[in-house]
């Protein structure tokens, strides 16, 4: 099956000791949207996270992206963006 990699939504995150602990509320917080939930049903495989480095604000920035079949992410981009 052919799945399109496509990126769903960003974090912005300061300059902490953790980052990767601090941004869990977030992105759980994102999960429990109805954007969230559609991306957590829909994605294969699972939906994966990235962090950058952001050399402008001296933070991280971390997208999360996903994996939607054609149909699917037209659906998504129709309903959520």
């Amino acid at each position: 099956m052919k799945t399109i990699e496509f990126k769903v939504h960003t974090i912005q995150m300061g300059d902490v000791e953790d980052p990767d602990l601090f941004v869990a509320a977030p992105i759980y917080e994102w999960q429990q949207t109805e954007k969230g939930k559609y991306i957590m049903e829909n994605s294969m495989p699972a939906p994966m996270w990235v962090r950058h480095v952001n050399h402008m604000t001296y933070g991280y920035e971390y997208t999360i992206k996903a994996y939607l079949t054609p149909e699917k992410l037209t659906y998504y981009r129709l309903k959520y963006e």
